[in-house]
């Protein structure tokens, strides 16, 4: 299993807004589980800095997550687009393998 963790910088007033959309149920979740191979996504916030987050999307392998993305990579990006607002800062940490 593989897990591709992103970092974001969320300022106050979107952060409510964000969190539906980033957590285990919300939007991005929601267009993963189109893919059998998808295993569910975590929502983090730092509990000293309350704008700081991490979101860890679990998948079989890295290759079937790049190759949804591939498929759908015209929805992704629309998504992907439509929640920039949503953050001030947004960064890749890393693709990660279970042990």
């Amino acid at each position: 299993m593989v897990h591709i963790v992103w970092e974001f910088r969320v300022p106050p007033e979107q952060r409510a807004e964000f969190e539906r959309h980033y957590n285990r149920d919300g939007t991005w979740a929601e267009f993963f589980r189109r893919d059998p191979s998808y295993r569910g996504t975590t929502l983090l916030r730092d509990s000293k800095d309350a704008g700081r987050y991490l979101t860890i999307d679990d998948w079989d392998s890295l290759a079937a997550h790049d190759a949804f993305k591939q498929k759908h990579h015209d929805e992704y990006a629309r998504l992907d687009r439509s929640f920039e607002k949503l953050t001030t800062e947004e960064r890749s940490v890393g693709i990660f393998e279970s042990t």
